[in-house]
């Protein structure tokens, strides 16, 4: 199973539900490395001074936002990682809203929230509550350094956290000029509308996402296997992923936070509960070897040993 990308809470009013964010989507693409055609030879990036035209290190690299053409201003690690939320491995709830009032072109990518041990009963209390609302849970989120906004919702078994794009991302559909004009301006009758409904009708059915392929993966795929034969080779890498702690969980009484959550109106900080963590102890130095090999005396009179002659 894969990993979590962090572990932490769900908060909503006074309730915390521990939780692990884990990734929902797969990606499938097939990803290309450019050769040159002469010789095969894999083409580098490489990290170039412009000025100097020397490789620059990795840190040797820092983060700049140019403000004016040619004119940049560098930025901190601390100054990105501080501009986020201070709620960090923290999925807290805002606002409920209508699901259904949440345009298509906001959903950006989706997560799956886990439920940690013995914390399933907060987890099941939201679903359905979701469930039967029809609601969303608007919340602000912190994955790696960025902060996004987002929305919590049920999905059959799962709670699914959606990145949204914000409104800025968004283009205004009154940017272009779309047919607004009333059916008759564009001179389209009722029986028409009839005939393309039967016709939607006909060809209705149930979504079954299993029923759909990436052909073009496919087609692709076999292709490379056409040309691959026995001189293709392939290389895994591995990339490090950051194991993060397991949340607390603690038993709570769901019924007394629900009413003092509803009556108050306010909500608790999950970073508040969250538990300090304990400084790891300390390694023992290990131990050296206490055998070494003692080396044989030589006289200083004596003569280096004359060098070999290479075989002719």
């Amino acid at each position: 199973m894969a990993r979590p990308i962090w572990t932490g809470t769900l908060s909503f009013g006074l309730l915390n539900v521990p939780i692990r964010l884990m990734s929902g989507e797969r990606r499938n693409d097939l990803h290309f490395r450019m050769l040159d055609q002469r010789d095969n030879t894999p083409v580098r990036y490489e990290r170039v001074n412009a000025d100097t035209g020397e490789e620059v290190p990795w840190k040797d690299i820092v983060k700049a936002f140019e403000y004016q053409k040619g004119n940049y201003v560098v930025l901190e690690e601390d100054d990105i990682r501080n501009a986020a939320s201070d709620a960090h491995e923290t999925v807290e709830i805002d606002t409920f809203v209508d699901a259904r009032e949440i345009a298509p072109a906001y959903y950006e990518k989706p997560y799956v929230l886990l439920p940690a041990k013995k914390a399933e009963k907060g987890y099941v209390l939201l679903r359905e509550t979701l469930k039967k609302t029809g609601k969303a849970g608007i919340a602000r989120v912190v994955i790696r350094t960025k902060e996004y906004l987002a929305a919590v919702m049920p999905q059959g078994d799962a709670l699914v956290l959606n990145l949204l794009r914000y409104t800025s991302e968004v283009v205004d559909l009154d940017d272009f000029e779309l047919p607004g004009k009333s059916t008759g301006d564009y001179r389209i009758t009722s029986r028409e509308i009839a005939m393309a409904t039967d016709l939607v009708e006909s060809m209705s059915g149930k979504w079954k996402p299993e029923d759909y392929r990436d052909e073009f993966r496919e087609k692709l795929r076999t292709a490379i296997e056409k040309r691959l034969k026995s001189k293709g080779v392939t290389a895994r890498v591995e990339e490090e992923e950051h194991t993060p702690e397991n949340a607390a969980t603690n038993v709570v009484d769901f019924m007394a936070l629900l009413k003092k959550s509803i009556g108050a109106k306010t909500r608790t900080p999950a970073a508040k509960n969250t538990p300090e963590r304990k400084p790891a102890a300390k390694k023992a130095p290990a131990k050296k070897t206490a055998a070494k090999k003692t080396a044989a005396k030589k006289t200083a009179s004596r003569k280096a040993p004359a060098k070999r002659r290479k075989a002719g």
